[in-house]
């Protein structure tokens, strides 16, 4: 059976320091973060509690690991800015400064519904980010943050998901079988885009795309996340038991505002891959009901196909022959997933009741699309934004070309709610703002997030250091070296497992003693 989906996203934010002659993206991600780090600890201050800053902790980086045992030649992984502001929160994420932008790192979720939530908590905390900054710059200056993927100066920055996977299954079984889905979920997935960066359309005149990151991506397959970006990255850093897992690293999204195509985005991917674990599709390729192959013939082409058709009807190559449109592909998914979910359920993304609610929204955003998609200007980035924008040119008849349009593409994305044309829309909510409130300061309850957030919330100043998969205590006077607790298991350290623990714990020294992890510091967590 398919391993449960433990599942996250990764938000790099694009920003801009107003008021300065010469702005410098690193020195302004780092002025956002540290003023938000400040507020939280004066916040804590005034309530008698501790700091809670805690650092990240490098010890298991190796994000030049590739899952095919090698690197192509020419390829390169991310490096690792060790020096730059990297801090671990009490609802389990990480916030950092990435290259020029900062990012915002979700917790482990173990369902769509809870990544909606921590992605938007997140989308709050720069908000107060932005706050905290201006409160600390002179006089003129402010720092404004976008929930975007391009600077339309030919740089693009990601928004990265992430997916538990069994380790046995072979890796180019997942590359063949999800490469169909990842080029043609940007119908409901897209955030919209005036016009394309790309140096080459294929002669097409690009007015409106559904996505922004399609004129980015290079490669079918790679290890690269900056240059020669491939649809499906191989990157081999399972942040878990590697022997059991790996996680498949998500890279060809964009960042999502409107909440239905961020549950649909990562709730249909969690159930491709769990089809996949499973052998749903067979041996000889990405099959549906049809029985049609679907595997593409280009699939770096079909991406930017894709985006650039606004009709929907575009007929895509086959590898076998023949033509398939972005439409069908999602159908032939949706039909093959709704018989997986009758044979298998779908508790492999938190519950089947979770997993058939994201078969009831993709069926119903596939009418929509098929039928008429501005009916889902409520539910999906790239319809909502091409309404408005349209609506607006069209008033005032002006050409796709006019820079107000690409202003009003760069707005949506605005996160200053006096300001974003997104927060203007009826868009349809995915979770409650109350809880959505509370996910700023509190981690998921069902996997290990929650320990390493409780312990940030009790423990703070005896935390050396953080990651995902192991935290480092600082156990002084009564221990004289550093306790590392390992991680391991991503849906362990739950709220069910570990509560008992903290009740009534009054120091970290006797959560160890309780634990057992003095006699047995390299346990499994």
């Amino acid at each position: 059976m398919a391993l449960p989906k433990v599942l996250g996203i990764e938000t790099e934010y694009g920003i801009l320091h107003a008021g300065v002659a010469d702005p410098n993206p690193i020195a302004a991600s780092s002025v956002l973060i540290n003023a938000y780090l400040a507020d939280v600890a004066r916040r804590a201050e005034a309530a008698g509690s501790a700091e809670p800053k805690v650092g990240w902790d490098f010890e298991d980086e190796s994000p030049g690991r590739d899952a095919r045992g090698f690197a192509q030649s020419g390829s390169m992984p991310p490096e690792v800015e060790t020096h730059l502001v990297n801090a671990v929160l009490t609802n389990g994420a990480r916030y950092y400064v990435d290259h020029a932008h900062p990012e915002y790192s979700s917790p482990e979720c173990s369902n769509p519904l809870e990544v909606v939530l921590w992605d938007k908590a997140g989308e709050r905390i720069l908000q107060r980010s932005m706050d905290a900054a201006v409160r600390l710059l002179p006089p003129g200056q402010s720092i404004v943050v976008h929930k975007n993927n391009s600077d339309r100066k030919g740089n693009s920055y990601g928004c990265h998901e992430n997916y538990l996977m069994d380790r046995m299954v072979p890796f180019p079984r997942i590359v063949q079988q999800v490469m169909p889905h990842f080029v043609t979920r940007q119908i409901y997935t897209g955030a919209g885009k005036v016009g394309s960066e790309a140096p080459n359309t294929g002669g097409v005149d690009v007015t409106f795309q559904l996505t922004q990151r399609a004129d980015f991506f290079e490669e079918e397959v790679g290890l690269e996340t900056t240059l020669k970006r491939p649809i499906v990255n191989t990157r081999d850093e399972p942040h878990a038991d590697a022997q059991k897992y790996r996680r498949l690293h998500v890279i060809c999204g964009d960042a999502n505002l409107a909440e239905v195509s961020t549950f649909l985005k990562v709730g249909v991917t969690a159930i491709v891959l769990s089809m996949i674990e499973d052998d749903w599709f067979g041996a000889d390729g990405p099959a549906g009901p049809s029985g049609r192959d679907f595997t593409l013939a280009a699939p770096v082409f079909a991406m930017r196909q894709v985006s650039y058709d606004l009709g929907l009807a575009l007929p895509l190559e086959l590898a076998s022959g023949g033509t398939i449109t972005a439409l069908e592909v999602q159908w032939e998914l949706f039909d093959l997933a709704r018989k997986y979910a009758d044979d298998r359920g779908l508790d492999c993304v938190g519950s089947d009741d979770i997993g058939r609610d994201v078969l009831r929204r993709w069926e119903q955003v596939l009418h929509g699309l098929e039928t008429d998609p501005l009916e889902l200007a409520t539910e999906l980035d790239w319809v909502a934004k091409y309404q408005i924008i349209n609506g607006y040119r069209e008033r005032h008849a002006l050409t796709w070309q006019d820079a107000k349009l690409a202003n009003m593409d760069l707005q949506y994305h605005d996160l200053r709610p006096a300001k974003s044309l997104f927060a203007r829309l009826p868009m349809t909510r995915v979770v409650d703002e109350a809880a959505v409130e509370a996910a700023i300061t509190e981690p998921p309850v069902t996997t290990r997030a929650y320990f390493r957030g409780k312990c940030l919330q009790r423990f703070a100043p005896s935390i050396a250091a953080a990651n995902w998969d192991s935290m480092v205590f600082d156990l002084s006077p009564h221990k004289e070296t550093l306790q590392r607790v390992p991680m391991m298991e991503p849906l362990r350290g739950t709220a069910a497992i570990v509560d008992r623990l903290f009740e009534g714990c009054t120091s970290p020294i006797e959560l160890f003693e309780r634990a057992g992890w003095l006699s047995r510091p390299s346990g499994d967590g």
